[in-house]
């Protein structure tokens, strides 16, 4: 089964790496912008949506509220972009807002942040996938037919995607993040020159509907408490944008100025279209609900089930370029796919955070460790694991999973803040230097006001979708704090087992009084010479062959040809009625154990190695299954003792010669070797 799986191993996600090339993995800015940025750039496709739907419940005439909250956003977005350019400035490493709420407002903090952050990784990928199918499926009716399953095959495809690295990733993502940007700024120009100055009137596909409002005769603390909700959906704008910080080793050198500068991009690029998009959505007329088939009334009548709710950017998009035109197909596309493309912020993130928290032993160690590639494999596969689970049970359900969005990322910004400004505290403590306590003030100013604001902010959401789903990611972030409090604990408790001892007694205590040795025996062949032979090189204090009798005939048989042989070590016999293996044998240990607490017990297993994975379903099982029950035994070492048939010589000596064959620089039969002076005998002149 090895060699299977290796085999689609390498096609999936091609040939390994050696380490010594990470390096070459590292991103240059162009390529890190859409591989870090992709996220906070295509929440644009739906964040502005999410505005106008909430604020149709008080009625289409509530959407002259729109300009002001998207001024609340941008005012945001540029707050937390400047206060991230210190954080990555002052923490290079790539722990990002874990490692700033760790170092300075202590571990417990640390771990709220990392549990805010996975969790928000998760609800990216699954909510930027929901989008896209939900985007694709109004093209395409067999999507909208088979939403759930189309975003699993599309999260799966995103996987591979990733296990391949991360520069051959973003490589691939690069190109569609750049078109969607391209295509809505072209958009967003294109919309003004005709509004400005063509004088057009351009109308969007449901400009004619009507909104009937929920609540229309909402006012005082009931409407702002619907605007607050509506600001804090717009807010899904700003996701992904900690995913840099938490990147920073990924980038090329010098990485601090590297990141900062991609900030600084992003946030520039996001707030443009975010509002030119808002800007043309309502001088379109744009009509937007969260209940459309009930809200959206067409000549008067309710939509409908059938109705299909296109998305703003859509809507806008027919309306300046046309409804069906190339340029609407375009724009379409591209944002489809970016929609898709912008998991792979989280696909980067998640694994690196995985990594810095599996090295402080608040996650499995496996999650620290590179793969083939040199990217995070087990972590791209956990956030996978956990994105598909999502998706499936909410039925890639877009709007439904928006609710859950963006409750763990402003308690992860407001902490974090939090933390730079006891940074900061700190370091102006210790300076003297004016110069540079006079840029640690600004920096400290940028970042109290981004905590004031994003606490602020994270009050708002919790207040406002509390009861609309986002009680659940709260509940996650509880679930992924208990469980690294819990594995933590374990590392510990390990850890502190494992220590040395510190004074002689417990050292000489530690040493076994004697050591009783049994070889397994079920018939007399190679392998049981083999274990007896390697047995008595131990020199054990107590040393005798164990067999289980399960057919008295076989039993009778083996201790005749035991006899025969004269072997000269005792064979002992356990009975078994119930024709078990394993028991008797693990009941005899332990036997053993009891009689002699300080004596080790060191059982050596014979086994057979075959050639092929297909011949091991033709043999018996058992010894995996008896050292298995063997390692839980306290005092018990467990021995195996393998014998490599021909088949497995064979298969090894195939594999040497493949390893060969595809080693760098190998002169294979038939091809051209290396030319040059060596190859042509002429190296240093001497005679052969």
């Amino acid at each position: 089964m090895s060699k299977l799986t290796d085999v689609s191993k390498r096609i999936l996600i091609g040939s390994a790496l050696r380490s010594d090339r990470l390096a070459e993995t590292l991103l240059p800015k162009r390529i890190a912008l859409p591989v870090f940025a992709s996220d906070p750039l295509s929440s644009v496709a739906y964040a502005p949506g999410e505005v106008l739907m909430v604020l149709s419940i008080a009625g289409f005439s509530a959407f002259h509220f729109g300009p002001w909250i998207t001024v609340a956003i941008v005012v945001l977005m540029f707050t937390v972009v400047a206060s991230y350019r210190q954080n990555v400035r002052a923490y290079p490493s790539g722990g990002g807002d874990y490692e700033v709420a760790t170092v300075n407002l202590g571990p417990r903090a640390g771990r709220t942040v990392a549990s805010a952050l996975l969790v928000d990784y998760v609800l990216t990928v699954a909510v930027s996938v929901a989008a896209g199918v939900d985007n694709l499926g109004s093209a395409v009716p067999f999507v909208s037919e088979n939403k759930t399953g189309v975003a699993l095959a599309i999260i799966a495809l995103l996987t591979v995607m990733n296990l391949r690295g991360v520069r051959e990733s973003g490589a691939i993502f690069a190109v569609p993040t750049y078109l969607f940007v391209a295509g809505v700024l072209g958009m967003i120009a294109w919309g003004a020159v005709r509004w400005f100055a063509l004088g057009d009137t351009m109308r969007a596909p449901s400009a004619d509907y009507e909104v009937l409002a929920e609540q229309s005769d909402l006012a005082g603390l009931a409407l702002v408490f619907l605007l607050l909700r509506a600001f804090s959906s717009g807010c899904a704008a700003l996701t992904g944008v900690e995913a840099i910080s938490n990147g920073v080793p990924a980038f090329r050198k010098p990485k601090s100025r590297n990141a900062a500068t991609t900030l600084a991009l992003m946030g520039g690029l996001a707030v443009t279209m975010f509002c030119g998009i808002i800007a043309l959505a309502l001088a379109t007329d744009v009509k937007m609900s969260e209940t459309p088939a009930k809200d959206i009334l067409i000549d008067g009548r309710p939509a409908g089930e059938g109705y299909h709710q296109d998305p703003v950017i859509a809507q806008v998009s027919a309306a300046v370029f046309g409804d069906g035109s190339a340029p609407f197909l375009f724009l379409a596309a591209v944002t489809a796919l970016v929609l898709f493309l912008a998991a792979n912020t989280a696909y980067n993130g998640f694994p690196v955070l995985g990594s810095i928290l599996a090295q402080d032993r608040y996650l499995p160690r496996q999650l620290h460790t590179r793969g083939d590639r040199l990217a995070f494999s087990n972590g791209i596969v956990l956030l996978a694991l956990f994105a598909g689970a999502l998706v499936y049970a909410y039925d890639s359900d877009s709007t439904r999973l928006i609710q859950l969005y963006i409750v763990g990322v402003f308690v992860s910004f407001t902490l974090s803040q939090t933390g730079m400004v006891r940074h900061w505290n700190r370091h102006l403590a210790e300076e003297a230097d004016p110069a540079v306590r006079r840029r640690m003030m600004r920096s400290r100013a940028i970042n109290a006001f981004g905590a004031f604001f994003t606490g602020l902010v994270l009050v708002v959401v919790l207040v406002t979708k509390f009861s609309h789903g986002a009680y659940v990611a709260l509940i996650g972030m509880a679930l992924f704090y208990a469980m690294m409090t819990a594995i933590r604990r374990h590392y510990d408790r390990v850890a502190e087992e494992l220590a040395m001892p510190r004074d002689a007694e417990r050292e000489e205590m530690a040493k076994p009084s004697r050591v009783h040795s049994i070889v397994l025996v079920s018939k007399v062949h190679r392998p049981t010479l083999r274990a007896l032979a390697y047995a008595k090189l131990m020199r054990s204090d107590v040393l005798e062959a164990l067999s289980v009798n399960v057919d008295p005939e076989e039993t009778r048989a083996l201790r005749e040809e035991w006899n025969r042989r004269g072997i000269g070590i005792p064979l002992k016999t356990l009975d078994s009625p119930y024709r078990e293996v394993t028991r008797p044998v693990v009941e005899y240990v332990k036997g053993l154990r009891r009689s002699s607490p300080r004596a080790v017990v060191s059982v050596y297993i014979p086994e057979y190695v075959v050639g092929h994975w297909y011949e091991q379903l033709l043999h018996n099982q058992s010894a995996l299954r008896l050292k298995g029950r063997l390692l839980f035994t306290p005092g018990v070492m467990v021995t195996s003792v393998p014998y490599q048939l021909e088949s497995s010589e064979r298969a090894r000596l195939r594999a040497r010669r493949r390893a060969e064959w595809s080693a760098p620089g190998a002169v294979r039969r038939g091809s051209v070797g290396p030319v040059g002076p060596a190859a042509r005998g002429e190296g240093d002149g001497r005679e052969e």
